[in-house]
């Protein structure tokens, strides 16, 4: 199996999370990430799926994502022309250890956001590897909690995946989505 990254266009409606959601689940394919969040037009959301599938399986779950009338565009994010982070707040009590963590979470280009009671917590917006580095790195001075985000993606460059699927669709990007098309579904 492979990790894949698909960026998902929305209508910004009541139950179009659910919908996705549960295309997945119907099939039994696992969501190793989802992260969703308005754009810059707000009639329209963005989803951000990670799954680890084969080839064709991908391929039959974008067709499945197009079928749903809530649905805009698809997109494949590959990690070579995209950039890619995650956002994980956690926190660890050190002890003695305190100056050690700090400069672990220098060397991991994070900071401190809070200290309480001798309890730190850090924040880190990264790709998912140097996220993923800094909690095997921190796990020996006690993890007290933690909360880590979806995956989001976006192309480099000038290239806006809104842009080209909106247009090449004859969908309007000014803001008028919501008026113009009815939702089937509900």
């Amino acid at each position: 199996m492979s990790k894949h990254t698909l960026a998902v266009l929305v209508e910004n409606s009541p139950g179009v999370l659910a919908r996705v959601a549960s295309l997945f689940s119907r099939r039994a394919y696992n969501i190793d990430s989802l992260a969703v969040g308005p754009t810059e037009n707000p009639d329209i959301s963005r989803m951000t799926i990670v799954l680890n599938l084969e080839g064709h399986v991908l391929e039959q779950v974008m067709a499945q994502l197009y079928k749903l009338v809530n649905v805009i565009a698809i997109s494949e994010m590959p990690a070579e022309t995209t950039i890619q982070r995650e956002l994980l707040l956690v926190k660890v009590a050190p002890g003695a250890d305190r100056g050690e963590v700090l400069t672990m979470v220098k060397r991991f280009q994070a900071k401190v956001v809070d200290e309480d009671d001798g309890v730190l917590t850090i924040e880190s917006t990264a790709d998912s590897d140097l996220i993923e580095g800094l909690l095997v790195a921190l796990t020996p001075f006690g993890i007290k909690e933690l909360v880590q985000s979806g995956l989001v993606a976006l192309e480099r460059g000038t290239a806006a995946l809104s842009d080209r699927t909106l247009s090449a669709q004859g969908i309007s990007t000014v803001h008028d989505i919501g008026k113009t098309q009815a939702d089937y579904q509900n």
